[in-house]
């Protein structure tokens, strides 16, 4: 009867251990052989598992399994993908040596890839990585988040799905460097990126009560003012316009603060139109009236002109 070997494949991004109960009961069922040391190998030891590296090839591993029944191979932290084709090409021609199956001893969770992005990131940023990185602050990387949002803005209005994936990649590697930064903060004043995910994980259940609470809702309409509402309950503001991006351009600062008197009941009176500022503050508050988004309808207006620009250059100036 030939034998049954089975590759073992592990995520490389959980705890080192943590593996199914068939799996546990695979590698306790016979000999367990590696290319090399590692993390799950040194865990299978603790456990009571001997494990066997072997520096080898297929015909190798053939040899030390010898007359056992079950074998296991316990793959690398990246699948040991070339010695698994040997091996599954040598039995492919001669089928009566051995059973290869493929048993997966664990999987990588959704987000596996974050983690990922934490640990080079922190490699980068860590002494012997690399030197710009670590000469950055929050302040100097404030214009670089500003850019990116900006350009994975670009890519949803041109709908190109494929170019706001690397983006947001973009935008993502502005995070994960500033929560690195934030480690070396001096005076206990430290975070990390786990802070800023438990922040958000904590405030999206807050604010969803119809999700994670059991709150009833009628429509989107409702569920918008819960979220206002619990907003509030969770900052104590003095103004409407407390919380509002004073960075933002301005013409989309100037309808944000419209919409935040309007939403507030705060009724002031718009300034004359006797100055460049004020005209334009207004046209911002007809647009409002209007249902107009005027950052938009700013940037569609712009571009068609930038096009008609590209145009008259092309066509040259006239005789």
């Amino acid at each position: 009867m030939s034998s049954r070997i089975v590759l073992l494949v592990t995520s490389p991004r959980l705890p080192a251990g943590l593996l199914t109960a068939e799996a546990w009961d695979t590698v306790r069922s016979g000999p367990v052989f590696a290319a090399a040391e590692s993390e799950q190998a040194v865990a299978l030891r603790a456990a009571g598992v001997p494990v066997t590296v072997l520096d080898t090839d297929a015909q190798g591993l053939l040899d030390a399994i010898g007359d056992a029944p079950l074998a296991v191979w316990l793959a690398g932290p990246h699948g040991d993908q070339p010695f698994a084709r040997q091996l599954g090409l040598r039995l492919a021609r001669e089928p009566g040596l051995a059973e290869l199956e493929l048993m997966y001893g664990s999987w990588d969770p959704p987000g596996a890839r974050l983690l990922d992005a934490v640990a080079v990131m922190d490699r980068l940023a860590s002494p012997g990585g690399d030197p710009w990185k670590r000469a950055q602050s929050h302040r100097t990387l404030a214009p670089y988040l500003l850019e990116e949002s900006y350009e994975a803005y670009d890519a949803i209005e041109r709908d190109d799905l494929d170019e706001l994936r690397e983006e947001l990649g973009d935008v993502l590697l502005q995070i994960v460097l500033h929560a690195r930064l934030a480690e070396e903060l001096p005076d206990g004043r430290a975070w990390n990126i786990d802070d800023v995910a438990g922040i958000l994980v904590e405030k999206m259940i807050r604010r969803n009560p119809h999700v994670f609470a059991g709150e009833r809702v009628e429509d989107i309409e409702e569920i918008t003012a819960n979220w206002e509402r619990i907003k509030r309950e969770e900052k104590s503001r003095d103004s409407v316009l407390d919380g509002v991006a004073l960075s933002q351009p301005a013409l989309a600062l100037a309808a944000k603060i419209l919409h935040r008197a309007a939403r507030g009941g705060v009724d002031v009176p718009l300034p004359g139109d006797d100055d460049l500022g004020s005209g334009l503050l207004r046209l911002v508050a007809d647009a409002r009236e209007a249902g107009l988004d005027p950052e938009a309808q700013l940037r569609k207006a712009t571009l068609a002109y930038a096009e008609a620009v590209r145009a008259a250059e092309k066509v040259g100036p006239p005789e």
